[in-house]
């Protein structure tokens, strides 16, 4: 059994922007924390895989291709293959959440469409 502790585990910065702690990695999917910064935001993107965000703290925005809609604890979004999404965290409090990607979460499997990695991947977008 392994066990794993968020507190333990070091954060890195994914091509999105945000700061990650990848808690579990398993051969078909990975739980991570991701935290935006008060006023902060990722850069716009979309993936190869799925995933969930399951909110835990903090007010915020999410778009997910055509729609936006305001997040906070709580809230869970399931975010398809391929759907471009974007993430703003309110003023007062870090935005966090959890993150589910199945398969495993990949650089390779990202396409980033803003910031400076804009254009990377770009032919991994599913039909």
């Amino acid at each position: 059994m392994r066990i794993a502790n968020l507190e333990t585990t070091n954060a890195f910065t994914t091509l999105d922007g945000s700061q990650i702690r990848e808690v579990a990695r398993m051969e078909r999917n990975t739980l991570a924390e991701a935290v935006i910064p008060p006023s902060g935001a990722t850069f716009a993107h979309h993936h190869t895989f799925e995933e969930v965000y399951f909110f835990v703290s903090g007010r915020g925005r999410m778009r997910m291709d055509d729609e936006e809609a305001e997040v906070g604890p709580g809230d869970c979004v399931a975010i398809p293959p391929g759907a471009v999404h974007k993430l703003w965290a309110g003023p007062d409090a870090p935005l966090v959440l959890l993150c589910v990607c199945a398969p495993p979460y990949s650089d390779e499997g990202t396409t980033m469409l803003e910031g400076p990695q804009a254009g990377l991947n770009e032919a991994t977008k599913p039909d």
